[in-house]
């Protein structure tokens, strides 16, 4: 996700259903902006503003974090990238002090750009530039306001979602829309997998907000009172597979679990990660949990809630790579009848 903007992703991106009034065109407006992000999804944002000319004159992301097993100190993804780009990084651990908001000020900057930053923007920070900060955000608003948008538009089961750019103020991702574009989402489709499409059509999206807002073009409106939910952040102990659930709301937590922090059950005294698994088309009388009598195509089904039926297609034990069902249970039986914790 460091590359530079490609033209389409592979899914299609934008269905064309935009109140943005996004077009490919030339840039026509250079404009001096500050970016501020942290992970992999602000990245191609970078990029698009680099592409096409715009004066990046500080980058803002979160300090480096240990990570890895050595633990060391690592730089975010965004830092990585503008030092690629020869830009100048700011990681302050706060923005609330007068000396960091009075060296935003100096900038001189016409808009922010904002990302996924993970601070929280004091109002000197929010007036500091001329046409405000911009930010884009992972959902419709105001739908998904909050910190992991991308990963509960899945596990609600909504079948689409977007981006929204948005005006910033002092509170929750609740901000007046710029624009909004709109995305369905597959019934397969991972996290990761949305993440990508959301990441490339908001750094599209981003270059024409820009664009009108600095000609005039584009008016703030406010977000609607109705339908506001809240998307909260993900607990590792959401992981942990409570087979009292239906196998749709399983397989669709699979799906907003991966990559992080993925979905697991215990048996045997192992934590045993499903990396793969869809629900199948019969019912059951059997306790929750229970693991019911293989077949060739689902040689590891287990009972869920309210009579459903989980088969589990790819299995990873801890240490070990993600393995088809049939092979897991060569190497680690798992009884018809036992009941999984």
């Amino acid at each position: 996700m460091v590359s530079r903007l490609r033209g389409n992703d592979s899914k299609g991106g934008d269905d064309g259903k935009s109140s943005g009034g996004e077009r490919e065109s030339a840039l026509m407006t250079r404009l001096t902006l500050s970016f501020m992000g942290t992970p992999e999804f602000a990245c191609p944002a970078l990029a698009a503003l680099i592409d096409a000319g715009h004066h990046i004159a500080a980058v803002y992301s979160q300090p480096p974090r240990p990570a890895g097993r050595g633990q060391q100190e690592q730089p975010s993804p965004v830092q990585r990238l503008a030092e690629h780009y020869g830009l100048e990084v700011r990681t302050p651990a706060k923005l609330r002090n007068e000396s960091e908001q009075a060296a935003f000020q100096a900038l001189g900057l016409d808009a922010a750009v904002v990302v996924a930053y993970g601070l929280v923007l004091p109002k000197p920070i929010l007036e500091a530039p001329r046409l405000g900060c911009l930010n884009i955000h992972a959902s419709l608003l105001p739908r998904w306001r909050g910190a992991a948008p991308i990963q509960r538009a899945i596990l609600a089961g909504d079948t689409e979602t977007g981006v929204t750019i948005m005006q910033m103020d002092e509170g929750l991702d609740t901000g007046a829309i710029l624009s909004q574009s709109r995305l369905e989402i597959e019934p397969e489709e991972t996290a990761a997998d949305l993440h990508d499409r959301l990441s490339l059509l908001g750094a599209r999206m981003i270059l024409t907000a820009l664009e009108d807002l600095a000609a005039g073009r584009l008016e703030a409106k406010p977000q609607p009172a109705d339908g506001v939910t809240y998307a909260a952040k993900l607990d590792r102990r959401e992981a942990r597979i409570d087979w009292r659930a239906t196998a749709s709301l399983l397989h669709r937590r699979l799906r907003a679990f991966t990559p992080w922090p993925g979905v697991w059950f215990e048996a045997k005294g192992e934590r045993l990660r499903v990396t793969a698994a869809k629900p199948l088309a019969v019912a059951t009388d059997a306790p929750p949990g229970t693991i019911l009598p293989g077949s060739g195509e689902a040689p590891l089904a287990v009972a869920c809630g309210e009579g459903t039926v989980l088969s589990l297609q790819e299995l990873q034990r801890p240490g070990k790579k993600p393995t088809a069902a049939a092979d897991f249970l060569r190497g680690y039986p798992l009884e018809a009848g036992l009941c999984l914790a």
